[in-house]
């Protein structure tokens, strides 16, 4: 876990910050009008008016990082993912959604999510990840959706300089957090790549975009069986596929610096800090006998 503060000159007392102040300036780094429809983005817990000293920033919000948040004594978690994406009824703690309000409500933390808005907007989850890789002339890979103005899904960029596949995803490896998984590829492992695509989370339909980006490889996660077979069959581009929580943790720096640096304009500063709990729900990889 790291801890940012944003610097400020002089003496005195910090100007005072709300959540409302913190909401402001994420959704105008990462517009919610930017979200699919189906999305549930925005301030989701907590009072507007309540003060924020310490701003904690995760994938997931999980009863680990609540608890985790409420530790450090934050009063606003920012996640990537909703933690409702459908009604619910109740908020009990016999349910994992209930205990997570419910230590959120109990140590006064509000909760703000920035999910598909914050894949698809400048220096969002996509350009982190793309930043992440060391790529270079950064542009998206599909179009905004209509109507929303939005940059687009998805990243392409270029290396530095060509290396072969199995290059790349060792570079993909020191870059991301660690998980069970690891990371995996299609193709043939001496293959150059020097284009890259990119999509954080669950981007396995943007394989036709990749390959008409003219990408190498296309880096991205969940991938399925059906869809990477027929991708391979389709498309000359090597598929490389993460954890979805490792393809989208390098936002969570940005994110904090983002906040950190619109709060700074007029002298407000905030503590923020970021989760480093593995929320990939698959933590044990037993690989085959003599592999």
């Amino acid at each position: 876990m790291t801890d940012h503060a944003t610097a400020r000159g002089g003496e005195g007392a910090r100007a005072a910050v709300t959540v409302a102040d913190c909401v402001a300036a994420l959704e105008a780094a990462y517009p919610p009008g930017f979200a699919e429809p189906w999305d549930a983005v925005g301030l989701s817990a907590g009072d507007p008016a309540d003060p924020v000293r310490r701003v904690h920033f995760a994938v997931d919000p999980t009863v680990e990082v609540a608890a985790e948040a409420a530790a450090l004594g934050a009063d606003l978690l920012v996640t990537h993912h909703p933690l409702f994406l459908r009604g619910v009824h109740g908020v009990a703690t016999t349910t994992a959604g209930g205990r997570v309000v419910t230590t959120l409500v109990r140590a006064g933390i509000a909760l703000f999510t920035a999910h598909t808005n914050a894949d698809v907007a400048c220096r969002g989850v996509n350009d982190a990840l793309a930043a992440a890789l060391g790529l270079a002339d950064v542009r998206p890979l599909a179009e905004g959706a209509a109507g929303r103005e939005n940059p687009g899904l998805g990243r392409v960029g270029e290396l530095p300089s060509a290396e072969p596949l199995s290059a790349f995803c060792a570079r993909v490896a020191g870059a991301l957090p660690a998980t069970a998984a690891g990371v995996r590829a299609t193709g043939d492992p001496g293959s150059p790549v020097r284009r890259v695509a990119v999509c954080g989370g669950s981007g396995g339909d943007l394989a036709a975009a990749a390959a008409a980006a003219g990408a190498d490889a296309f880096l991205t996660a969940d991938g399925r069986h059906h869809h990477v077979l027929d991708a391979v069959a389709a498309y000359p581009v090597a598929i490389v596929d993460v954890a979805h929580w490792a393809s989208e943790w390098p936002w969570l720096d940005h994110a904090a610096d983002r906040l950190r640096a619109a709060l700074a304009t007029d002298g407000r500063t905030v503590v923020t800090s970021v989760s480093t709990l593995v929320t990939d729900p698959w933590r044990l990889h037993v690989g085959a006998p003599g592999a």
